[in-house]
């Protein structure tokens, strides 16, 4: 293992343990916005996702970067969903549109 991935590996624990940390602790009320803005930064990644695996350097970066893109694809639609279902929720009964 490289230095540089080691480093890596050690960022990434890092930001898991501090996204789960921030997230416990967001109310309900700020959910819904923080799920928009979840959804903008999986678009990003999707994106980046899209150029490491069409650039195929290697067969291991193009497997990463197409289960990337998957991945962030399945997050968006999700979290688009969660987000259009809780918008329902506040809007007057009887009324369909956004």
């Amino acid at each position: 293992m490289t230095p540089d991935m080691l480093s890596n590996l050690y960022v990434f624990l890092l930001a898991t343990f501090v996204g789960l940390g921030v997230i416990r602790r967001v109310t309900p009320l700020l959910h819904t916005p923080l799920m928009s803005l979840t959804n903008a930064i999986s678009a990003i990644t999707v994106v980046g996702a899209i150029v490491i695996s069409g650039r195929a350097q290697t067969p291991l970066t193009t497997i990463l970067g197409t289960i990337a893109v998957a991945a962030s694809m399945v997050n968006v639609v999700g979290g688009y969903l969660i987000t259009y279902r809780m918008v329902a929720m506040f809007r007057k009964r009887g009324t369909n549109k956004p």
